[in-house]
């Protein structure tokens, strides 16, 4: 198995994505430290820094927050990382170095570090895997300590971690009289490969193997912990009534059986995530083919059977969980923005394995539409839940609870905010892959990379105004001519494309799995040229989504758009969009941050005194206007829907 390595340290200088990086580093990063230090009014507090000063000594009071509590300060400190590559912040580093200091102080003598245990449960330590996030919250904290490290070189966030992780393997494993249990909430599988990666320890990386690999082995772990648990004085947890998991079963946790058997994405979608992501992980590490093979048939069910236009998976609110094939409803569905943030994380996974146009083309998909209509463009306000429908009716029905017709200054559960800014604030790690001889580029995003290609040193500039223009350009920098082949995905939704090297045409009638390969030397001021040609599309559903027939969205090359009622009126199911109508695009520089807007002739269903009629329905001429679905809900409050009826 030939993998490729991921490129890092990429200058970004994108129309698009420099913006959002931007909004992270400028009011995302202090306003989410705001939530953390309970400074928002009016807004649900965190307690986060609170619980850890208690742990530490140095205040008064109670644990306060979920039972994962800790992981919202852990992916604030890994944003903060991510940030200070491309915004530096002398004044935030510093802040940083406090924050970390404190977990140090609060670490009990033995390493352990959860501040829910420390404060709430002391003599009830790893009793419930199965609910309480113990794994789960350090696993996002050495996340934190790797990219802190690899962004400023220091060493005590790692040595914290790295103390925690050395009890951890002490508690779980085969060996005789350790624990065999595994997480609830999987994270630290994936995090302790990233922890193996900066310090090639080969005890992280056999942790990690430990916890995939003893996952849904019977007898199962959770049925002999809860049994356990009855002869301790432990806080019954929202888990431990008659109806375990939300009557999923241990499919709800991806415990149900061993990890190579799983043959379906099942249970609660963001779990399914993190495990997916460390099992791709363990597989690039070790070569394990049957792994791989496990990766490759998830991946197919997920986004052929399960996954929305938008990126969007798991489309039940009850746990939160993947359903049966093709069950995709609008608009009581769940899109959790945590869970398409997991999807490109697996996707760029699924890339070091096998650069494939169709990893790329999900995890494209999901960084413009499913993962940042989690947050408006100020980044001041979050969504948890993505619906692709909103309507009049959801704010009588109790069942469509969860969905939310404008974004939340915070949550309780406040997982979404963070975890969307640690993955805006490193997109840049999504765009290149490389094997020692080739590069393979993934994403189109303006900006600058260099690296070493068969032992040469190349610089590589790419410069567009993707994704609202159809073409790109990238200038090569060498000191003297290079020998390596170059890689340039063809995305799936493109028809039409054009390569070009220094006004030279490529051949496109052989693609290596979408991607066009360019083997050649390069001299330095090289240019290569590509089209992708971008008119509107108008997208159907597989004829199993029942609730989609009869129905299009439009699609303008990566950007999946929507209907506002700002734009459109109320009762947006009422519109009808012709089959021959001619949609028009026009970029708007002014409104909502830049975007290209769609309009087309349509008709609206007069609506009618009677409930019920056999007279045909009246239409009444107009405009019908679209956005991109990640931008809405910026105006004004009100209906919005990605699917129209096409007449």
């Amino acid at each position: 198995m030939k993998t490729a390595k991921p490129v890092k340290h990429v200058i970004v200088d994108d129309l698009f994505w420099k913006k959002y990086k931007q909004v992270v580093a400028e009011e995302v990063i202090p306003y989410q430290w705001k939530a953390l230090n309970d400074e928002l009014p009016d807004t649900e507090p965190s307690h986060a820094i609170e619980n850890f000063k208690i742990a530490a000594g140095e205040s008064s009071g109670e644990y306060y927050g979920t039972v994962f509590q800790d992981s919202d300060l852990a992916k604030w400190l890994e944003t903060v990382a991510f940030s200070l590559r491309d915004h530096p912040n002398p004044a935030l580093e510093e802040r940083a170095d406090e924050v970390i200091a404190l977990l140090g102080r609060a670490q009990a003598e033995d390493g352990y570090l959860n501040t829910y245990y420390l404060l709430k449960e002391p003599d009830n330590r790893w009793t419930n895997l199965r609910d309480n996030h113990e794994l789960y919250c350090a696993g996002h904290f050495i996340e934190a300590a790797v990219a802190y490290y690899e962004t400023t070189g220091k060493t005590k966030f790692l040595h914290i971690m790295e103390k925690y992780v050395d009890l951890i393997q002490q508690i779980f494993g085969m060996e005789e009289g350790k624990k065999k249990g595994y997480p609830g909430h999987e994270e630290i599988e994936l995090a302790l490969i990233k922890l193996y990666d900066v310090t090639a320890k080969d005890q992280y990386l056999k942790l990690a193997q430990y916890f995939i690999e003893q996952r849904g082995q019977h007898p199962i772990y959770f049925v002999e912990e809860q049994g356990n648990r009855k002869h301790i004085q432990t806080e019954p947890t929202w888990n431990d009534d008659n109806n375990v998991n939300f009557g999923l079963g241990f499919e709800y946790q991806q415990a149900h059986q061993p990890v190579r058997e799983q043959k379906e994405a099942v249970g609660h979608a963001v779990r399914a995530m993190y495990l997916y992501i460390a099992m791709a992980d363990l597989a690039a590490k070790t070569g394990d083919a049957s792994l791989l093979k496990t990766c490759e048939t998830l991946w197919e069910d997920v986004t052929n059977h399960k996954m929305y236009i938008t990126a969007g998976i798991g489309s039940a609110v009850n746990g939160e969980a993947f359903t049966c094939q093709h069950d995709l409803p609008n608009d009581s569905m769940y899109c959790e923005t945590c869970a398409s943030v997991g999807l490109a994380f697996w996707a760029n996974r699924m890339l070091r394995l096998s650069p494939d146009q169709k990893y790329a083309d999900v995890l494209e998909r999901a960084l413009y539409n499913g993962t940042i209509s989690g947050m408006d463009l100020d980044g001041k306000r979050f969504f948890y839940v993505n619906p692709l429908e909103v309507n009049p009716y959801q704010k009588s029905r109790k069942d469509q609870g969860h969905v939310k017709t404008e974004r939340q200054k915070w949550f309780f559960c406040a997982c979404c905010p963070p975890n969307l800014a640690r993955m805006i604030a490193s997109v840049e790690d999504n765009m290149y892959t490389q094997t020692e001889d080739t590069l393979y580029t993934h994403l189109y995003i303006a900006g600058k990379v260099n690296l070493t290609l068969s032992g040469q040193e190349v610089e590589i500039t790419q410069t567009h105004r993707y994704p609202w223009d159809a073409d790109l350009s990238f200038s090569i920098h060498v000191t003297e001519p290079a020998s390596f082949t170059w890689a340039l995905r063809i995305p799936g939704w493109c028809k039409q494309a054009e390569v070009q090297v220094n006004g030279e045409a490529i051949s496109l009638d052989y693609l290596e799995k979408g991607y066009v390969e360019i083997e050649r030397l390069w001299n330095d001021g090289d240019v290569v040229s590509l089209h992708l040609a971008m008119p509107v599309e108008r997208v159907r559903s597989n004829p199993l989504v029942s609730m989609n027939q009869q129905q299009i969205a439009l699609q303008r090359g990566p950007v999946v758009f929507c209907l506002e009622e700002v734009d459109n009126g109320s009762n947006l199911a009422g519109l009808r969009l012709p089959k021959n109508s001619l949609i028009t695009e026009e970029f708007s520089e002014s409104l909502l941050g830049g975007i290209v807007k769609l309009t087309a002739e349509g008709y609206r269903v007069k609506s009618s005194t009677a409930l019920y009629s056999s007279e045909p329905p009246e239409l009444v001429p107009q405009q019908i206007t679209a956005i991109p679905y990640y931008a809405w809900c910026n105006r004004a409050k009100g209906e919005m829907r990605v699917w129209v009826y096409e007449s």
